[in-house]
């Protein structure tokens, strides 16, 4: 009963990891402003995945991580695939109507966004749950938050910078000065909204051992 009510919390942490991993990908080739500085509107997303990566790491261990976390980047691989396919496949046209200009501009740097972020997203990944595991071993079951967000405040700092690098310096779409300030405020932003999420992953643990040690 207790397996069986553990694997329901797997795939519903899975699912809210999936989808989105995915969504942010699909997203991301919009960029925003921060201040004086852009960032891309994918990053919004990912602080949902931190949230999910520390419970399925306390849960499920560095194992659950790194096979979700494979999982994911060929989901994301895939849609990748998709949305190559139908770039190539002519629009119908016609008034108020999805041109193949308007769809290739949305999705082909959605693109770039997906091969940067599945480089990102598994190194990333990696550095998290190593970080993540090192701080569990040293502090046992308390102080959920350090390992939380200590995990985070080295593992985005690549993510933010490998993303950007790829999608947007590498193909000229940013100069250095850009990249380089865009990847601070990302990395920022997302420091700030993961710290502001914090009480989420003690619900969660709550949530979840109520669960499944229910009867």
């Amino acid at each position: 009963m207790l397996d069986s009510k553990k694997g329901t919390v797997f795939v519903i942490l899975a699912g809210i990891f999936i989808t989105n991993a995915v969504v942010a990908e699909l997203i991301g080739g919009k960029l925003i402003y921060v201040g004086s500085a852009v960032m891309s509107i994918g990053i919004l997303p990912w602080p949902v995945v931190f949230v999910t990566t520390d419970l399925i790491n306390e849960y499920f261990g560095q194992k659950g991580v790194r096979k979700l976390s494979l999982i994911t980047a060929a989901l994301i691989a895939y849609t990748f695939i998709v949305l190559f396919l139908a770039m190539q496949i002519p629009a119908v046209n016609g008034e108020k109507l999805v041109t193949d200009e308007q769809f290739n501009g949305v999705f082909g740097q959605s693109m770039w966004i997906i091969v940067g972020s599945i480089t990102a997203f598994l190194i990333s990944q990696l550095i998290d749950v190593t970080i993540f595991h090192f701080f569990k071993k040293k502090t046992g079951n308390k102080m959920i938050w350090l390992r939380s967000t200590g995990s985070t405040v080295i593992s985005q700092l690549f993510d933010s910078f490998i993303v950007l690098g790829i999608a947007f310096w590498m193909t000229g779409k940013m100069d250095t000065r850009t990249f380089i300030l865009s990847a601070f405020t990302g990395y920022s932003v997302k420091l700030i909204i993961a710290i502001l999420m914090t009480p989420f992953i003690y619900l969660g643990h709550y949530l979840i051992e109520k669960y499944i040690h229910s009867k």
